[in-house]
């Protein structure tokens, strides 16, 4: 497969017209090509979290220079004021969904389980290393890397949602959707979103699951549009080549340094 890494950031911009004024629980109003469309911080995360792991670098710095480098991208309230200090300052031990949604990278480079979870760990402990913020990390990547691997949504719920969010086991889309609202947390957002994958038809489906979910509509696409990409391979190119025509040079680079890394 190609384009891994933005399996994550097409959900993210897909979501990002719909996240606040645009909030809807209408699927059939939701346009993954909607012109407003653009990346986010989710996107920013993402690709610098990845490059730290593909290339070595320090986690916490990469995190802190990207989001630096890009700031007006809608970052949250304490990660923006971790990013505004000139120094690199300790985690502040976030329990937020913006540990879910940087972490896709480590489900697809990851060969075992064991360094699935250190490098979801990894990912998350600059700024999330609340346990909640870690186990939302992890919860992800192992969806994403167990699909990768071929295991079934059977398995992925069984090992994934029913060992990491028992209270969600029985819980289905059409039960939760009514009364979903916006929350950044780890623990509405994460399960959320991998019964959206649980659910879903394909890629598109999923991110439109995910959104007209009326929450935190890129970041929950951004999370789950990586477990579907894992599990059905395909990304419709249309959407592909609209994230590219978004996205800056030093993203698209690593995207593809990053294709052929996970080769």
């Amino acid at each position: 497969m190609k384009n891994l890494l933005l399996a994550a950031a097409i959900g993210d911009i897909s979501g990002v017209p719909y996240e606040f004024e645009g909030r809807t629980k209408n699927y059939d109003a939701i346009d993954l090509l909607n012109p407003e469309n653009t990346y986010s911080d989710d996107t920013i995360c993402t690709f610098a979290c990845a490059e730290a792991l593909l290339e070595g670098k320090d986690m916490a710095e990469c995190l802190h220079r990207r989001g630096r480098e890009d700031f007006h991208r809608g970052f949250g309230g304490r990660f923006a004021r971790w990013l505004i200090s000139p120094e690199i300052k300790p985690s502040y031990g976030s329990f937020g969904n913006g540990s879910g949604m940087r972490a896709s990278s480590a489900g697809f480079l990851a060969k075992t389980k064991e360094e699935c979870i250190d490098y979801a760990t990894q990912t998350a402990l600059p700024t999330h290393s609340h346990p909640e913020g870690i186990k939302g990390a992890v919860a992800t990547v192992l969806a994403i890397f167990y699909a990768n691997q071929g295991k079934d949504k059977d398995f992925i719920r069984k090992n994934v949602l029913d060992e990491y969010y028992p209270d969600w086991r029985s819980k289905t889309y059409a039960e939760i959707k009514p009364g979903f609202f916006f929350d950044e947390t780890c623990q509405l957002t994460i399960p959320a979103a991998i019964i959206c994958f649980l659910e879903s038809k394909d890629y598109v489906d999923c991110l439109k699951l995910a959104i007209s979910l009326g929450g935190d509509a890129d970041t929950l696409a951004a999370i789950a549009g990586p477990m579907a990409y894992a599990h059905y391979r395909t990304i419709p190119e249309e959407l592909i080549e609209n994230a590219k025509a978004k996205l800056p040079k030093w993203m698209l680079d690593l995207n593809d340094k990053f294709d052929a890394a996970c080769q």
